[in-house]
């Protein structure tokens, strides 16, 4: 039996346009998480930072968003998923105003992609007891943090709290890790920013390597996040409950 590799991307930024390329060329799967509350009508334009400058970037990157209109075409045949409506993080209002903020990412997402949309990514990796409640309430079928685990599979009991096995730059595990879920049968799950690449292609190389290996791997398969969170065994006894199959 073939091992699963599944692959989730965060915030619709400019660089996923050349990322969905790659996952096309090489018959990879993937997922994106998308705010669509922070993605206008035009494209933003990216920059990098002069000396001094104040707010946020990717080590001086200033990445820019797609817009609204790319949503169908940049992200066709891949799965989308919520990540709020503008990156609410979870601590940041009550968890009945927040969870609003996570559906109506989904809804707007389900409009656009005419198909169910009910994965998760918390903004800045950040949870609350109150928030996973209310995603597992509002029928998500997972939510994936920041945090990692080292056997995807065995170290994921609660898959609102999803923890990914390593994120795309993480050179220290990322292949022992890959080789580790091999060799069990197991899930490997990487993720990032495309952004992350900053352009620099050395990165963009390395990105495109990986992903060319994991397809060339005979004993691989790829597989939607949704998929692999569906193969948890938490997921797992949820559906004998569902069914009425109890063991």
């Amino acid at each position: 039996m073939k091992f699963k590799v599944c692959t989730c991307w965060d915030d619709g930024v400019l660089e996923d346009e050349r990322l969905v390329g790659i996952f096309r060329k090489h018959g990879a799967k993937a997922t994106f998480n998308l705010n669509p509350g922070l993605m206008g009508e035009t494209r933003g334009t990216p920059s990098w930072i002069s000396p001094g400058d104040e707010g946020w970037s990717c080590r001086g990157y200033r990445t820019a968003k797609l817009s609204l209109k790319d949503i169908p075409e940049v992200y066709a045949g891949f799965e989308l998923a919520s990540h709020c409506w503008r990156h609410e993080n979870a601590d940041s209002m009550p968890a009945s105003e927040w969870i609003r903020t996570a559906l109506d990412a989904r809804h707007f997402l389900e409009d656009v992609a005419q198909k169910p949309c009910t994965g998760f990514a918390w903004p800045c990796g950040v949870t609350t007891p109150e928030t996973v409640a209310a995603l597992r309430e509002a029928g998500f079928t997972y939510g994936r943090t920041t945090k990692y685990a080292a056997d995807f599979l065995a170290e994921n009991p609660e898959p609102m709290a999803l923890k990914s096995s390593c994120h795309f730059l993480d050179t220290r595990s990322f292949w022992s890790r890959y080789a580790a879920a091999k060799k069990n049968g197991g899930v490997f799950y990487f993720w990032g920013h495309a952004y992350e690449t900053m352009q620099h292609e050395r990165l963009w190389k390395l990105v495109e390597d990986a992903v060319a290996y994991i397809s060339a791997d005979p004993e691989a398969e790829w597989v939607t996040v949704a998929e692999a969170a569906k193969l948890l065994p938490a997921a797992q006894r949820g559906n004998r409950r569902r069914t009425g199959i109890v063991t």
